[in-house]
């Protein structure tokens, strides 16, 4: 994979086999769409199969490393037929499955604010780098959604227990908060973010790529016995973002008014 812009997923390798995947849409936020999660999985078959990647690193362009899934997309999923939604949905599951299981060793650049299936990508790397500035939302209940397709990588991360709470509030957690958890490993300023992930991709480039693999593999096997299958989790997401309560909870959003379950 040689280095390319493609919009709006934007690709580097370099010549150690250090692949980089920079969700590229900064004036979206970074939001997941239909066509970036469609680039996202290629890019992660293409590193799968490429034998002289040895490591993933997966961040955004500009500030905001994602605001998760774009809600204009959300929107029209919700009108669309509900194959047609069941399908959307179990994309989304299928990319982070995807990550979680791909045979090399995988680390999120977490340049900024993480909100809803962003979390779930960040969750779904082995390793996260975070800037002391970062926040990360489950911000699904708000909207009148389930962070369903996500929910079993983050409780891999940071337990039922913690899930529980912030899947039902909805409220931000800090930096400190999210390392705290689980979520995040490391904390680091923005100035020291490159510094700091170069010694981790370092420390990484230094382990046998077939030991690395089946570390991956013994890590993962929980994952694939998950009771949370990524099936019935996509079709719990396309249930509720079709439902009368996730439509209105969009549609408040995009109009800025209250949803009218607060009324």
């Amino acid at each position: 994979m040689n280095e390319h812009m493609k919009e709006p997923l934007h690709i580097t390798t370099d010549s150690r086999g250090v692949c980089q995947l920079i969700l590229n849409r900064p004036r979206r936020a970074n939001a997941l769409d239909a066509d970036l999660i469609q680039q996202l999985s290629s890019a992660l078959a293409q590193v799968r199969d490429d034998p002289a990647i040895r490591v993933l690193i997966l961040s955004g362009q500009g500030e905001q490393f994602s605001s998760g899934a774009d809600l204009q997309w959300m929107q029209q999923m919700a009108a669309a037929d509900f194959s047609v939604n069941q399908n959307d949905a179990f994309e989304l599951a299928l990319l982070l499955e995807d990550l979680a299981l791909l045979p090399k060793p995988t680390l999120a650049r977490v340049n900024g604010p993480a909100y809803g299936g962003a979390v779930g990508l960040i969750a779904a790397c082995d390793i996260a780098i975070a800037s002391s500035s970062a926040c990360f939302t489950f911000s699904e209940v708000r909207l009148g959604l389930v962070p369903a397709v996500i929910a079993p990588y983050v409780i891999a991360a940071i337990g039922q227990r913690q899930a529980r709470r912030w899947f039902l509030t909805a409220k931000t957690l800090d930096a400190a908060l999210a390392q705290q958890l689980g979520l995040v490993h490391q904390l680091v300023s923005s100035e020291e973010m490159e510094n700091t992930v170069e010694q981790e991709i370092q420390s990484l480039l230094k382990g046998g790529p077939q030991a690395q693999q089946q570390v991956k593999q013994l890590l993962n096997e929980w994952l694939k016995s998950s009771p949370l299958a990524k099936e019935e989790t996509a079709e719990l997401l396309a249930e509720i973002r079709a439902s009368v309560e996730g439509r209105e909870g969009l549609s408040a959003f995009m109009e800025k008014r209250q949803p009218r379950w607060l009324k």
